[in-house]
């Protein structure tokens, strides 16, 4: 017999994995990274899930999935930033291929210039299509500092994603 958090976990990444991942790489700037996101926060929240709310869906549960995602993001981002900066020297030097490519790249490349807090805010908001209260709720912020990350990033993406011939 399958446990109740076994079928909703089931349902869960059948329905939703693809969208799960698809948030969790706007927010780290690569597929593989997301990938990982999402099985991290899906173990975290499923080794918690079987012990309570087994009787909730998979709505219940992604939203749980949704907030674990930005919440272990911002975690390991904190935790890298030490490794970052060292990093570049013990990695070869990468070739930066053509900027040429269609929007979705540019963007997708845009939102890695962002600082974590107003990335999480952009992708909550304009991606998970939340309210200027609800991206506070789920980080935890003021609406007031919502509105402030948001408007730093809008400018912030605009400069990098303005054609070159209009650039200052």
């Amino acid at each position: 017999m399958v446990a109740p958090w076994e079928a909703v976990l089931t349902e869960l990444v059948r329905s939703r994995g693809a969208a799960l991942a698809r948030y969790a790489t706007l927010l780290c700037g690569n597929a593989s990274d997301g990938e990982d996101l999402v099985q991290d926060a899906l173990t975290k929240v499923f080794s918690r899930f079987r012990r309570s709310h087994s009787e909730e869906g998979p709505e219940y549960a992604e939203a749980y999935v949704r907030r674990t995602i930005v919440t272990l993001y911002l975690d390991s981002y904190r935790r890298g930033r030490r490794w970052r900066a060292v990093q570049h020297l013990f990695e070869p030097a990468q070739v930066h291929h053509d900027e040429s490519t269609s929007a979705r790249v540019d963007v997708a490349r845009a939102l890695t210039t962002l600082p974590p807090r107003q990335r999480a805010c952009v992708v909550l908001r304009y991606y998970a299509d939340l309210t200027i209260e609800q991206t506070g709720d789920e980080l935890g912020l003021a609406t007031g500092t919502v509105k402030r990350y948001l408007h730093e990033a809008n400018q912030r993406l605009a400069a990098v994603l303005q054609p070159e011939g209009e650039r200052a």
